[in-house]
């Protein structure tokens, strides 16, 4: 009888259906029992009589099992006439006191189970009415004891309110079981969410090693498209130290108590490609693990993170701040000691002036290159940070004309040329300003200061919609195996004729930078003792 209560189920509608084809069989075999008189019964009734109840029953199981109830409305007038034939049966047939009067308690369940309380009730109301009938009708005659009735009345209501409870209990545990389901699947499911979301890899591991969960990141930083489930973690996480001696993550893992951080390993993913791990891994305890040995684990958690960038700009901070400190103590001792002995001569009746003037001469020099040294620091933080990058249109020759202007007189002091090598035509660029003109000033401050005799020549030319931007010079030239360094930070050649002139070894590095942020980069043309081109390409922006 599927659909006669709210809270019916199509597996308790099937049960139902397989009881309501099954004893109402059994009823009539009990029947055919009795009238043969294998059975002996207090009420007999006529042949026909019996047919009736075989039919009616027989046809109210076959129709219960072939076409189920689909309505409430359905399932009541079934019920009722199960009521009606099951309680003329009882009164007229096998008696109250027969053992069919047990199958009424399928009628019990049955009438809760499509109608909750108040089909039970009804059902009980209904047997103590059959119960009374059956009294009044055969007591005159067989003149039992009113006792009897009413302990197979309590027996069946007090049997059926049994069977209700622990029906009612049973579905109470199975709606708390299946809350309790549902609030883990949406835990499990958050928990989900917010590893899979995680930016850090995370692995899972039972007590042998093999990955049993995993995120999204993990595929991501190991590189891979490869399920990691079942596989052990020291075959998909191969890693070595610092000193390239191989390290077994599993044997770390079973060592650790608690949580344990690494940043000293590294993961190759070919001989030349290595990644820098930060590791942090712990064993996984379980609430109930302490009622257990304090060494019992349910497994382990692994959370990873590429750290390579972080390690080497790290290391790179460090070697800027030693190379930094090295390079600004010299020239602060020669200014502090020069002007030290400045204050001393003048208090010396001997000192000269000109012994004055060199030794400020000295300590000027010092400053200059300190300050030389500080705005390429300054020039180098903002194109790092991306200070004043916005871009605009530049005229090119305008620009060459005042770099002309402006290192002139630096280049007539040291007698050599500073020459200019314009096209006819040449468009503007769309560039940061600041960014190209430093550039531009770096290279030529570079050439001039390296160049003896000779000259300096400023050169743009433009070839279709490219301009060149080079400073050429006629000094001392770059060799082959510094050609590769000299851009590098701090690196200043070992050519005695470098040396000669005071530099920070920062120059070439800053110039690379800012053509990184204007997009384009710096080639370099040299050959020892014959002079350095080093050049830039832009593209051009039409009038």
């Amino acid at each position: 009888m599927y659909g006669g209560g709210k809270n019916n189920k199509p597996r308790s509608a099937k049960i139902i259906s397989y009881a309501g084809l099954l004893i109402p069989s059994l009823i009539v075999i009990y029947g055919i029992l009795i009238q043969s008189g294998v059975i002996y019964s207090s009420h007999p009734v006529d042949d026909f009589g019996f047919l009736v109840f075989s039919f009616l029953w027989l046809f109210l199981g076959g129709l219960q099992y072939l076409f189920p109830s689909q309505s409430k409305l359905d399932s009541a007038l079934r019920l009722i006439a199960y009521h009606l034939l099951a309680g003329s049966y009882l009164v007229f047939i096998s008696g109250i006191f027969s053992p069919i009067t047990v199958c009424w308690l399928i009628l019990t369940v049955a009438s809760f189970i499509y109608f909750r309380r108040i089909g039970f009730y009804l059902n009980i109301l209904t047997f103590t009415f059959v119960v009374w009938s059956s009294a009044l009708l055969w007591n005159r005659i067989y003149g039992l004891s009113p006792i009897y009735y009413l302990i197979v009345l309590l027996a069946v209501t007090i049997t059926g309110f049994v069977f209700v409870a622990v029906s009612r209990y049973q579905e109470i545990n199975k709606a708390e079981l299946l809350e309790s389901k549902a609030q883990e699947s949406l835990q499990r499911d958050r928990v989900t969410t917010i590893v899979n979301n995680l930016a850090d890899a995370v692995l899972s591991t039972d007590t042998d090693g093999i990955i049993r969960v995993y995120n999204a990141a993990s595929l991501n930083l190991l590189d891979t498209n490869v399920s990691l489930n079942g596989k052990h973690l020291d075959e998909i996480l191969p890693l070595t130290d610092q000193e390239g001696k191989d390290i077994s993550i599993f044997k770390e893992l079973k060592t650790a108590k608690t949580v344990v951080k690494r940043d000293d390993l590294n993961y190759a993913f070919d001989s030349d490609d290595k990644m820098r791990l930060e590791i942090t891994f712990s064993p996984i305890r379980s609430s109930y693990s302490r009622s257990k040995k304090s060494e019992t684990h349910d497994g382990y958690i692994i959370i990873m993170r590429d750290i390579t960038k972080a390690k080497s700009l790290e290391e790179e901070r460090d070697e800027f701040i030693s190379v930094i400190s090295h390079e600004l103590r010299t020239p602060i001792t020669i200014a502090e000691g020069t002007i030290s002995n400045v204050q001393v001569m003048m208090k010396h009746p001997d000192a000269t002036k000109k012994m004055m003037t060199d030794a400020v001469g000295v300590a000027h020099e010092q400053i200059q290159f300190l300050a030389s040294m500080v705005n390429d620091l300054s020039t180098l933080s903002r194109a790092e940070r991306g200070v004043s990058a916005s871009a605009e249109e530049i005229d090119i020759k305008e620009l060459a004309h005042e770099l002309h202007k402006k290192y002139s007189d630096e280049a007539k002091q040291k007698n050599i040329h500073l020459n200019l090598d314009l096209s006819a035509k040449i468009d503007h660029v769309f560039e940061s300003r600041l960014y190209l003109e430093e550039l531009l000033q770096n290279l030529i401050t570079n050439a001039i200061k390296y160049t003896k005799k000779g000259s300096v020549t400023i050169i743009v030319k433009q070839k279709n919609d490219v301009i060149n931007l080079a400073i050429k010079d006629s000094g001392i030239g770059i060799s082959k195996s510094d050609q590769q360094k000299v851009f590098g930070k701090f690196y200043r050649s070992e050519d005695y004729r470098t040396r000669e002139s005071s530099g920070t070894g920062l120059g070439l590095y800053v110039a690379q930078k800012l053509a990184h942020k204007i997009g384009t980069k710096i080639i370099l043309k040299s050959r020892l003792n014959f002079g350095s081109t080093f050049s830039i390409s832009l593209p051009a922006k039409k009038q």
